[in-house]
């Protein structure tokens, strides 16, 4: 061993050289041995938050310093990216090879070898010769590092001692050294519960109950909690007279636990949710029944806009079985990890081993795709993902996933990992049988995370990887003696050795290899980890790019303008070619590993980091930004008559599917045109719940088109609409109070100016949803000028219905409501239809016939809050009939609909 921080710091068996500042930089680059660390980060590790002038030609002179003071062989590297600790690897120093042993212990422990598990953990704790980086402390990035390397050597301590237990140990020396770590960590509950069996293992069940007594009320009083399942366990094995039998708390699926800071955190501890207990020789008890069994009523079970599945693979999983296999350890039920956060940067296969780890776990997942979201959206894309309706509120998003044994798989958080981590944790403390697994570049940072680093594939599973690419590249390729010098010229990263291996269509491997030496220079150095620029995967991309034809990369540069994937047509409108051009390029960019198509055929979408790299190339003065909005506006006014009518449900598919593309259009555009894309959007957002989720993109609308036509502060108060260019005020009135409706702002001054706008309109309103939005969002205003289509009049038929209603004349609204039923049938539309039916059902003898078939419709839709109000109806009705059992099953199914909506509990 070369270089020990694990205690105090020496090189060679002696202190480590220099002044405070030269140990300070190298002890931040060898915990990164091997790897480039940027200058930003050099430079905060070492100077802090008040860097001086100058900065980076001061770390420059510290790096020379060092360089004089390091023992023979080992050397700094500079490149663009960074510095690089050079000629020492993991195994020279203490901290890399702990963290290696450590996770082989926990490896070994999780696949069922105690003994294996205990002599790695042994000697990774041997390595350990006093607080880690305990000379450096007085530097910025020492106490997280130390912090989390203290967990480390706790979770190792702790799989230590239960490899040894399970492994027929002597308990006795083991006694010894857990009362020394129980009396440093006296509420830490996995150590404690380990003290307890060893103690009764060693034959001293006396002690160990008392241990138990006084953690239990340690916690009480501290804490205000319980003991943890884990320490109950094994109180209760003490107390059976288990525990002296060798048994242990956890199964042997337990894999490594959390990786930072100290002591989490605790709120009152709750057992996980359990099915009931059933005696010896005794029938478990019925489930209540949910439906009643009434041949009258029959309808389909309500699905709220449903979770986000886990996407199917388009390839078979290869090199990662390892990784695969711990993180399946850690995911496993038992383990007590609740997230896991896969780093490592653009390329490694993050989202590929994060998808096969879920799918392979068992129960429900839920897919989380940050990837296409920008700053503030967060929270949306998680509300969308879970079928939340409406609002993106952590509580919301809490109440739809408490109690549900769920994992949610949150891809792709590190360009909005501020937002991300704080509603990750919201959403654990709030959950208890909630798991995350996260894929990031960087860590959330959050207590209880624990971390799998992805680098680079084994040299084997690298050739592996090409070796099955390139025979689908190229059928009949079995291999070449040069495959492992363009794996380890390519860092064996995983996207990288893809793309190559897809050249094979036109390049032989040894091609291959005689161009990787000058394109890919850095990668062949080891340079990987540059996460601002992602120098590693722009070199990969760099190359693939550079074999495109041009008009294969004007056409890809365009296509990055897309957020969320794009169909042949609309990468034709917008790449600026004919729809067989399109085809053509697409099927071109699929070939050469740029581009993904859906299984279904029916989209195409880049890579993230691929898609930002062609973004880059895409000149200022390109059109394609320019069509992407006009196309998406133009999608917009097309589907907002369609959702009115029969072709309604097919629209609202269309529109889903497009959903990224939309917002980034609306971020895109003019204020004029932002205006008008809101207004065409409105019926959808409307229909399936999105308000709630668009309104920060409204808000931000309005100070754009504001801004521009210069209102101030005040309006003149005469003149609602004073202050407003012509162009708003006679052409786009209208729109500009559907954005402040959607802002939901509640600002007074711009509700008076939208209603001075619409009220001083001679043409009627151009957009149907106008009035009704107005009405519900702000309150009747007679004074609008309402539309005359078929549409229109049916609804002014519902609404002149329900207030005869109110108004106790039944014949009246009977008469209006049957209109509307007549004209919203005739148009085929359900909304409409189920609103007029459910009036209707308040007049009949028979209700329930007219409220199935509301409900059927609502159901169809997704519109969840008019399906909890239907079911809660019904329910009074059947309760009402003397049905007590239907009315029971209508009230649970509305509880789970709002419950999985994120809407209010129902009353």
């Amino acid at each position: 061993m070369i270089f020990r921080l694990l205690g105090p710091f020496t090189v060679s068996g002696a202190p480590a050289p220099g002044g405070p500042r030269v140990r300070a930089l190298l002890a931040l680059l060898l915990l990164d041995a091997g790897r480039t660390v940027t200058t930003g980060r050099l430079v905060d590790g070492v100077y802090g938050a008040e860097p001086p002038a100058g900065a980076a030609n001061a770390l420059q002179s510290q790096v020379s310093r060092l360089r004089r003071v390091l023992p023979e062989g080992v050397s700094v590297e500079h490149s663009p990216a960074g510095y690089r600790l050079t000629g020492a690897g993991p195994e020279d120093v203490d901290v890399l090879r702990f963290e290696r042993l450590a996770q082989e212990g926990a490896l070994a422990g999780a696949a069922g070898d105690p003994v294996r598990a205990a002599r790695l953990l042994r000697e990774a704790l041997a390595l350990w010769q006093g607080p880690a980086l305990a000379d450096v402390r007085d530097y910025p990035y020492a106490e997280g590092q130390a912090a989390r390397l203290e967990a480390l050597r706790l979770d190792a301590l702790e799989g230590c001692a239960e490899a040894r237990l399970a492994s027929a140990e002597d308990p006795a020396p083991l006694v010894r050294e857990l009362a020394e770590a129980a009396a440093a960590h006296p509420l830490r509950e996995r150590l404690r519960a380990l003290q307890i069996r060893a103690l009764a293992g060693a034959g001293r069940q006396a002690e160990a109950l008392a241990a138990y007594e006084e953690v239990r009320g340690a916690l009480a009083e501290e804490l205000g909690a319980d003991p943890s399942a884990e320490l109950s366990a094994a109180h209760l094995a003490v107390l059976r007279g288990e525990a002296a039998a060798g048994l242990t708390v956890r199964e042997p699926g337990r894999g490594p636990v959390r990786q930072p800071g100290p002591e989490p955190a605790r709120g009152p501890v709750r057992e996980p949710a359990r099915g009931p207990v059933r005696e010896p020789g005794r029938e478990p008890e019925q489930e209540p029944v949910r439906e009643p069994a009434r041949a009258s009523v029959r309808e389909p079970g309500f699905e709220p806009p449903r979770p986000a599945r886990l996407p199917a693979p388009l390839t078979e999983f290869v090199g990662r079985e390892s990784e695969r296999e711990g993180l399946g350890a850690l995911l496993a039920a038992g383990s007590g990890v609740r997230l896991v956060t896969l780093v490592g940067p653009g390329g490694a296969g993050k989202t590929r081993l994060a998808l096969e780890a879920a799918g392979r776990a068992g129960g429900e997942a839920v897919f989380v795709d940050l990837g296409a979201v920008g700053r503030g959206e967060a929270a949306g894309a998680f509300a969308r993902a879970l079928g939340v309706r409406d609002t993106a509120a952590p509580d919301r998003l809490a109440q739809a996933l408490a109690e549900r044994p769920v994992l949610l798989v949150v891809d792709n958080c590190e360009h909005v990992v501020d937002e991300t981590a704080p509603l990750v944790r919201e959403l654990l403390a709030a959950c208890p049988r909630l798991r995350v697994l996260a894929t990031s570049r960087e860590a959330l940072g959050i207590t209880g995370e624990s971390l799998l680093p992805l680098g680079a594939l084994a040299p084997l599973a690298a050739e592996e990887l090409f070796l099955r690419r390139g025979a689908a590249a190229r059928p009949g390729f079995t291999g070449h003696p040069r495959v492992a010098e363009v794996c380890a010229a390519l860092d064996g990263l995983p996207l990288a050795v893809e793309l190559a291996a897809a050249r094979l269509r036109t390049l032989t491997v040894d091609e291959l290899a005689d161009r990787l030496g000058d394109r890919f220079r850095l990668l062949s150095r080891g340079d990987r980890t540059a996460p601002e620029r992602h120098r590693t995967l722009a070199a990969v991309v760099e190359w693939s790019w550079s074999l495109l034809t041009e008009e294969e990369r004007t056409f890809a540069a365009r296509l990055a303008v897309f957020r969320g994937g794009a169909t042949a047509e609309a990468a034709a409108r917008v790449g600026g070619v004919e729809p067989a051009d399109a085809e053509d390029l697409l099927a071109s960019l699929t070939e050469k590993s740029l581009v993904e198509r859906a299984p279904d055929g029916g989209r195409h979408r880049m890579l993230e980091t691929i898609r930002a790299y062609a973004a880059d190339r895409l000149p200022a003065d390109d059109p394609a930004p320019a069509a992407h909005t006009a196309y998406y506006l133009r999608l917009a006014r097309t589907a907002d008559p369609e959702l009115r009518g029969a072709a309604q449900l097919d629209w609202l598919a269309r529109l889903d599917a497009e959903d990224a593309d939309l917002r980034a259009a609306l971020r895109r555009a003019t204020p004029a045109d932002g205006l008008r894309l809101v207004a065409a959007l409105t019926p959808y957002w409307w229909l399936r719940g999105l308000r709630g989720q668009v309104s920060g993109l409204a808000a931000e609308l309005l100070e754009r088109v504001e801004a521009g036509v210069g209102v101030g502060g005040d309006d003149d108060g005469d003149d609602p609409g004073h202050g407003f260019g012509l162009e708003l005020g006679h052409e786009l009135g209208e729109e500009y109070a559907l954005c402040v409706l959607t802002s939901r702002t509640g600002d007074e001054r711009r509700i008076e100016r939208a209603r001075g706008l619409l009220t001083r309109r001679d043409e009627p309103l151009r957009q149907p949803f106008t009035a009704f939005l107005w009405a519900t969002s702000v309150g009747p205003e007679a004074r609008l000028p309402v539309p005359d289509d078929a549409w229109s009049r049916a609804l002014d038929q519902v609404g002149q219905g329900h207030l005869a209603l109110v108004r106790g004349e039944s014949e009246t609204a009977r008469r209006c409501l049957t209109e509307a039923l007549e004209g919203f049938r005739a148009l085929g539309e359900r909304w409409g239809t189920a609103t007029a039916l459910e009036g209707l059902a308040a007049l009949a003898d028979e209700p329930l016939p007219l409220l199935a078939e509301a409900l059927a419709l609502f159901e169809s839709l997704g519109v969840a809050e008019d399906v909890v109000d239907l079911l809660l109806r019904r329910a009074a009705r059947y309760e009402s009939g003397g049905d007590p059992a239907a009315a029971a099953a209508d009230r649970a199914r509305a509880t789970e609909t709002a419950r999985r909506a994120g809407l209010p509990q129902p009353a």
